[in-house]
């Protein structure tokens, strides 16, 4: 099969890997042309993915046309708060493949899911085509063969056993479920709470500590996902839970990276500027919090989270004011 991956970044680089792994004709776009020719030449991405060298038939693109000729499948792995204009860009190449969405978040302003986001683009008649594929996989593990399980999302059966049958493999399972919109806030909610889980570790609260943030941060989760029509038995799975444990756990979570910085003292523009890479948490925490006011919600740790980042508030102070909040049962929402 013909595969194209855009976006260059860590995941994207894993993904593409794992396609031409399978035996599959791979493309993977980049914006720089000087940043392809690097890529062909030493048939690696050094920058954000060292180690894992490229198969045969795996080809660095900068050509969006070139990238998605003949693609029977296209996917998206491209930072959230991009993903509008690439689709935009490449909307008349996009009328045939079937589209998977590996990203991650809430598009600021708008306030949309990036499946709202591509329906948005595409247009409604694109759905049978569109998946989400969501789940615990760090790009390092998933190119070093550890084994890994993760949710494709999807409204038509047949478009989900492509993606399913494109990736899967002897360290790669991949599932299925109809729940869109479970899978979307899944992933992108459990990226604030992983900031948060940094931000306890950092202030050294301990492990009791994290695993209450990380029960009532799936608690807000499946608030957000009610509301906004997903099911809840989704957050129970590689989708919710099981990514959401990834992140807020991971030495390898960027967004867990921010918050432990956070918790240690240091201003969020130190942070990530020597981060290297996206943390999608930042973003998404405005947005998350914007959303919950618009739809009228509790998201008490996204709040706190929100004014970590964006107030100044010490996150000590933040933590302190979760735990003062006023007492009540476990299943209110």
């Amino acid at each position: 099969m013909q595969t194209t991956v855009l976006g260059a970044g860590a995941f994207g680089t894993a993904l593409a890997i794992q396609l031409a792994r399978q035996g599959h004709r791979t493309r993977l776009w980049a914006r720089r042309e000087d940043w392809v020719l690097e890529l062909e030449r030493t048939r690696m991405n050094a920058r954000y993915l060292a180690g894992a060298a490229f198969p045969e038939t795996l080809h660095a693109e900068s050509s969006l046309s070139a990238a998605l000729a003949g693609a029977e499948l296209v996917v998206l792995a491209i930072p959230s708060q991009g993903t509008r204009e690439v689709v935009t860009a490449a909307k008349h190449l996009l009328d045939g493949p079937v589209i998977c969405c590996a990203s991650k978040g809430i598009e600021k302003g708008t306030l949309m899911l990036l499946s709202e986001v591509m329906l948005d683009v595409l247009g409604p008649a694109a759905t049978p085509r569109l998946t989400y594929l969501s789940g615990p996989s760090f790009a390092k593990e998933l190119v070093e063969f550890v084994p890994t399980a993760v949710t494709v999302a999807g409204v038509e059966p047949r478009s989900t056993g492509l993606v399913q049958g494109a990736f899967s493999s002897q360290t790669m399972r991949v599932y299925a479920t109809e729940d869109v919109i479970g899978v979307e806030v899944g992933g992108a909610l459990k990226n604030v709470v992983a900031i948060a889980a940094g931000i306890v570790d950092g202030l050294g609260f301990g492990l009791n500590c994290r695993a209450a943030l990380m029960t009532r941060g799936l608690a807000e989760i499946g608030r957000l996902a009610m509301k906004m029509g997903g099911d809840p038995m989704t957050l129970a799975g590689l989708a919710g839970v099981g990514d959401l444990v990834l992140t807020c756990t991971g030495n390898l979570s960027r967004n867990r990276t921010v918050g432990f910085e956070l918790g240690l003292g240091r201003t969020l523009p130190e942070i990530l500027s020597s981060l290297g890479h996206v943390a999608e948490g930042v973003e998404t925490t405005k947005s998350a919090y914007q959303l919950s006011q618009k739809l009228g919600i509790e998201l008490p740790i996204t709040e706190e989270v929100y004014r970590v980042l964006y107030e100044n508030k010490p996150a000590r102070q933040a933590a302190l004011d979760l735990m003062g909040r006023p007492l009540k049962h476990e299943q209110e929402r």
